[in-house]
């Protein structure tokens, strides 16, 4: 059989890695874009959205997309809001000075994953998800000049990812439409502007700080929602999201959100084609070396300005 159809296949694994990756990725872009905080508990907040998505499936039972509706709406807010409370309570007492503030994160993250190991435990838990329809790829093949429609045996997907992948776009989509039509994009964006000018012209700086580190984290709770019936539920399970998502925004350039989902375009259908075809180690590899190269020769990454 033609390698085409099996390079289809890893691509749609990687389309699936990349919108998920995307939505983490922005909302770690977003807090430093507009903070200037490097979020270190980023991907225990990813880790929480999933355990919660489980915990709330479980305890509302029945059909199993009526539990995971409830868990994509509700999640994400409450992540977001725990978030919000962690910025009031803690970053905001040590200024978000840069420095401090990833102190202070990598504590948040210890607590977060402590408290989560004695909860929840060290098993890992699926969630079903809402709908597994087994779909058939379609491969086209030119015989004679002409091309024909075939299935090759044992190529396919599930309707879930393709939902994945529907539905982080379409939250990209509104993100990016709340970031440059809402007025409270519009705050935000004057906030990472320049903090001072904000100040003097009476916007709530604090507040400000505290929507954009709650959506960042609910961001990528949402993330996880969408993923965990793919994958499971795990305490470590914050690892992963964290590393991939740094490299992704420091690629695409730090707070630049187009930069951002391009990178992770780029990132997971590398990740998806290359481990199908030869190994997902070799793919955190290269993904690394791309880094360091992005460093090297453009410091502010693919997308970023240069700070002067």
């Amino acid at each position: 059989m033609e390698i085409g159809p099996y390079l289809m296949l890893a691509s749609l694994e990687g389309a699936v890695t990349a919108a998920v990756l995307a939505l983490t990725a922005v909302g770690l872009s977003l807090v430093f874009g507009v903070m200037r905080v490097v979020n270190v508990a980023h991907g225990e907040f990813f880790m929480l959205g999933a355990v919660l998505a489980w915990w709330v499936t479980s305890l509302i039972g029945g059909h199993p997309a009526l539990g995971f509706a409830v868990a994509l709406l509700s999640v994400p807010v409450l992540v977001g809001l725990l978030a919000a409370a962690a910025d009031m309570t803690v970053l905001k007492r040590v200024s978000h000075d840069p420095e401090r503030t990833i102190v202070a994160t990598i504590g948040i993250l210890y607590i977060l994953q402590q408290v989560t190991l004695m909860t929840y435990g060290p098993d890992a838990r699926p969630v079903v998800p809402p709908f597994n329809a087994r779909l058939a790829l379609p491969w086209v093949e030119f015989v004679g000049g002409r091309p024909q429609l075939y299935w090759p045996w044992g190529l396919s997907t599930t309707s879930y990812k393709l939902a994945v992948i529907g539905a982080a776009t379409l939250v990209l989509i509104g993100v990016w439409l709340g970031m440059t039509r809402t007025r409270a994009g519009l705050l935000m964006r004057a906030t990472q502007m320049d903090r001072d000018m904000a100040l003097a012209f009476g916007i709530p700086v604090e507040r400000v700080y505290a929507l954009v580190f709650g959506l960042g984290a609910g961001l990528a709770a949402m993330a996880a929602v969408l993923i965990v019936p793919i994958q499971q539920a795990h305490y470590l399970m914050g690892g992963d999201p964290l590393l991939l998502s740094f490299i992704v925004v420091i690629i695409g350039g730090l707070g630049s959100l187009p930069g951002t989902v391009v990178a992770a375009i780029l990132i997971g259908l590398s990740d998806g084609i290359i481990s199908v075809f030869f190994s997902p180690t070799l793919a955190k590899i290269l993904a690394t070396l791309l880094v360091a190269l992005v460093l090297v020769f453009r410091p502010q990454g693919l997308f970023g300005e240069r700070r002067t």
